[in-house]
């Protein structure tokens, strides 16, 4: 037997912080260094270096991300990524390209996607996006009341 279901649809709730895409760098920019921080992030052109991102990582078609382990809650790849990949969920699209392994609670994947590495499924995953406590060092203030020219 049919039953329509005639209760009201619940109002949609915004995605959360680490599900929207905040920052993007785009097709024409080349970038080297550590990226990390809150928030989502989309590349559309080259990044070379260390990503460790509490929020998702989108590399978009004409993306490149060389890394030797991206760690992000959301990893969703129809680009190019060459290195390992650990995220509470790992999505590489149909366009996608990875060249490592992935450690992820949640796996999906679109007919031609391409993954060259292992898949290792975890109950929970430890990403280690917290970042260090602060050293103890004290960093010495500056004298504003000093002259400039010494």
């Amino acid at each position: 037997m049919f039953r329509r279901n005639t209760e009201p649809n619940p109002p949609p709730q915004p995605p959360d912080a680490g599900e929207r895409v905040t920052s993007v760098v785009g097709q024409s920019i080349a970038l080297k260094g550590q990226l990390s921080g809150s928030g989502g992030v989309r590349i559309e052109g080259s990044y070379e270096g260390e990503i460790t991102l509490n929020g998702m990582l989108v590399v978009g078609e004409s993306g490149k991300v060389t890394c030797e382990h991206v760690r992000a809650n959301i990893v969703i790849v129809a680009g190019a990524v060459k290195g390992n990949i650990s995220a509470e969920k790992v999505e590489i699209r149909k366009t996608g390209r990875v060249w490592g392994n992935v450690v992820t609670t949640a796996f999906t994947t679109d007919e031609g996607a391409f993954l060259r590495g292992q898949i290792t499924m975890e109950d929970e995953i430890d990403l280690e996006l917290n970042p260090p406590p602060e050293s103890d060092e004290q960093t010495p203030e500056m004298d504003d009341t000093a002259p400039l020219d010494s």
